[in-house]
């Protein structure tokens, strides 16, 4: 069994760390450009991912009030253990509305509930709740009460309403990220470790995978709405 913990400060550091890990470990399954350890790109994507978890856990320590928030599912016969979390944004300016930004549970103890406690655990906060993920993950959030507004880019767009909230989210900026001195360094070194001729078709893969990701949500989007051209 598990139990949920609330967070709106910043994890102690050993709980952090987990949560990290697990961002990395399911860098594929959370990611918006879900890479496979094939493509040589796929170690610059997960240091990015991680980057900016590790930057919304951090803003948790910040008096905005708009900072992320963190639910922890804890193991009951050892709560040092993280078996899973939710990370999610709240509106500035919509009480009830959120994103959830990240969602993951240990593979060791998926398919006992946990995902559909934290999303619960998330909608008792802020019950206006959206999430996007790609096409292949919607029918399982469908089973969770959520419902397709649209695609948006490689990703569906759902919600726990029929429509968006109008409040705003504050998203962490990632061109900073791919700019910094660690990207550029983990870049040469992958340019160096397989070339450039590798790197080149590297980036057409994560292309060819972005755009087919995109026709399957669309194509999705039509199917539950097929009235709407």
């Amino acid at each position: 069994m598990f139990t949920l913990v609330n967070l709106d400060t910043s994890p102690p550091e050993s709980l952090k760390s987990q949560v990290l890990q697990m961002v990395v470990d399911y860098f594929s399954d959370i990611s918006p450009v879900p890479l496979t350890p094939s493509n040589p790109l796929y170690q610059l994507y997960q240091y990015v991912i991680g980057f900016e978890v590790h930057l919304y856990l951090q803003g948790m320590d910040s008096a905005v009030d708009s900072s992320a928030r963190l639910i922890l599912a804890l193991d009951d016969e050892d709560p040092s253990q993280v078996l899973g979390f939710a990370l999610y944004l709240p509106s500035q300016d919509d009480a009830e509305a959120c994103t959830l930004a990240y969602m993951a549970v240990a593979a060791s103890h998926r398919r006992r509930g946990i995902a559909r406690a934290l999303l619960q655990r998330v909608t008792l906060h802020r019950p206006h709740v959206e999430l996007a993920c790609v096409a292949s993950k919607v029918p399982a959030f469908e089973a969770m009460g959520f419902q397709v507004l649209a695609a948006q880019g490689p990703q569906v767009l759902l919600n726990t309403r029929d429509h968006r909230s109008d409040g705003m989210v504050a998203v962490q900026d990632l061109a900073p990220i791919y700019q910094s001195k660690e990207v550029r360094q983990i870049h040469a070194y992958l340019v160096k470790q397989h070339g450039q001729k590798a790197m080149r078709e590297a980036e057409n893969k994560r292309d060819r995978l972005l755009d087919q990701l995109a026709y399957q949500a669309q194509v999705l989007v039509k199917e539950r709405f097929p009235t709407i051209h």
